[in-house]
């Protein structure tokens, strides 16, 4: 069973190879899209685009950032040795300012080692397939635990989604049995107030039946709460189907949202008409929580 994943989670893995160490850290919060940032040593610039690339298998939106850094336990990354050619040039260079131009002669280690090319800089050759493999297989176990992470949030929101349509399931059903009693209550009303106006006159009952009609039609909710169940039932097969659903359920929340506002216009009664606002209110604390989810 594919579960739901939250788009907010953080992995860490830190593992020595080949005798480098490497640390990789993945953190991310809400995004529309998914937008992945990696950070790592200038050195290993190559391994951006393969490590972007195992971030989007794994991940469908969110803003992602991707720390990456490499310590090595061998010293033989730099060697670093003195040109002597253009050493001695410089020197002599000097020598000839001090007889030519009198200057003072304040020639010190410190000056002349801040001269370009006075220390010749050489780095072993680096297999980058190696390197890149080594890197990668890192990246892929801070992706597991990163994963791990937000498929455990995912299972905290889908509980809360469900646990939260259940009680709009009940609402509606609230909504439906005041609504029934509304008509009810108002053809009770009508006809107490036709007998009143015409006292001891004949009642014409089939104009009660037919004011009662229009009454109950302005007021019937049942298309919008039969929708509204569809909606919800969708909403717990997206969850039990899992995977990258947050688009998905955002856009059937403006549905579910929708039907709650034609029906909140329908209901004249005070106390049904606060139930919606009840429904209303858990819907919104659905749409916060779907912000969440991949």
């Amino acid at each position: 069973m594919t579960l739901i994943k939250s788009m907010t989670g953080y992995g860490r893995c830190v593992e020595t190879v080949n005798g480098r160490e490497f640390t990789v850290e993945l953190r991310s919060v809400n995004n529309r899209y998914l937008d992945c940032s990696v950070k790592l040593p200038r050195s290993v610039s190559f391994a951006e685009d393969a490590v972007k690339q195992a971030v989007k298998a794994a991940v469908s939106r969110g803003k992602v950032d991707v720390f990456i850094t490499i310590k090595s336990e061998t010293a033989e990354d730099t060697a670093i040795s003195l040109n002597k050619a253009v050493l001695e040039g410089y020197l002599g260079a000097m020598r000839q300012m001090v007889e030519e131009f009198g200057v003072r002669d304040d020639i010190s280690v410190s000056t002349v080692s801040r001269l370009p090319e006075v220390f010749s800089v050489e780095k072993p050759d680096v297999d980058e397939e190696q390197l890149l493999s080594d890197l990668m297989g890192v990246v892929s176990k801070a992706l597991e635990a990163y994963n791990a992470m937000r498929t455990t949030e995912g299972a905290a929101l889908d509980a809360d989604l469900r646990s939260r349509g259940n009680t709009i399931l009940e609402l509606v059903a609230l909504v439906e049995q005041g609504n029934a009693q509304t008509v009810v209550d108002y053809r009770a009303r009508l006809e107490a107030k036709l007998r009143e106006v015409l006292e001891n006159t004949n009642i014409d009952e089939s104009r009660i039946l037919t004011e009662a009609a229009i009454f109950a039609d302005k007021v019937a909710v049942d298309e919008e709460t039969v929708r509204l169940r569809s909606h919800l039932d969708q909403m717990n097969t997206m969850l039990t189907g899992g995977g990258a659903i947050g688009r998905k359920l955002d856009f059937l929340l403006q549905e579910m949202n929708r039907e709650a506002n034609t029906i909140g216009s329908k209901c004249t009664d005070v106390k049904l008409a606060r139930i919606v606002v009840d429904i209303k209110a858990e819907l919104e604390k659905i749409r916060e929580q779907t912000q969440n989810i991949e």
